[in-house]
């Protein structure tokens, strides 16, 4: 699937949506880094697609990463995050964005579901009025525990082992 950048959707992706859409399809959509992915990625984006037919995965940019988490990350670069996520049998669609924050991504998805780590309270998630008013659901999902992508860099700078 192509990929676009700054949160806009190409037309490969708008005619998708618009096929799950007349399809009744229900859309899912959540967003991260998802940086040297392990098995919390892994579980929570299958326990996302199982709130839907369809899950849409936003990938937030080197650019936007270096922003959000400091100059030494991303680890992986975009375009391979990107690959691993697509190889996923439970994501449909990724779509990388250079913004802070996925708002003006999912404006663009209109995603009938909106999901995001336990880390977040529903409240703060982004894009949540939006969804809301339009009828969807906003939940975040419990992570795992004893999976952190930050804790595995520290494991790795420090030489140890699992």
């Amino acid at each position: 699937m192509s990929e676009t950048t700054a949160g806009a959707l190409g037309p490969a992706e708008r005619d998708l949506l618009a096929g799950w859409r007349a399809a009744r399809e229900t859309v899912v959509f959540t967003n991260g880094v998802f940086d040297l992915l392990h098995r919390g990625h892994v579980e929570y984006l299958a326990d996302a697609r199982a709130l839907g037919d369809r899950l849409v995965v936003g990938l937030n940019s080197d650019a936007s990463v270096r922003r959000l988490k400091g100059p030494a990350r991303p680890i992986v670069p975009a375009a391979d995050r990107a690959a691993v996520l697509r190889a996923l049998a439970c994501v449909d669609l990724v779509v990388e964005f250079d913004d802070d924050t996925p708002e003006r991504l999912i404006r663009a998805v209109a995603p009938d579901v909106l999901v995001k780590g336990g880390d977040w309270e529903v409240s703060r998630i982004v894009g949540r009025d939006f969804v809301e008013s339009r009828g969807g659901r906003v939940l975040s999902i419990p992570l795992r525990e004893g999976y952190s992508t930050s804790a595995l860099v520290r494991r790795i700078r420090e030489g140890q082992g699992a």
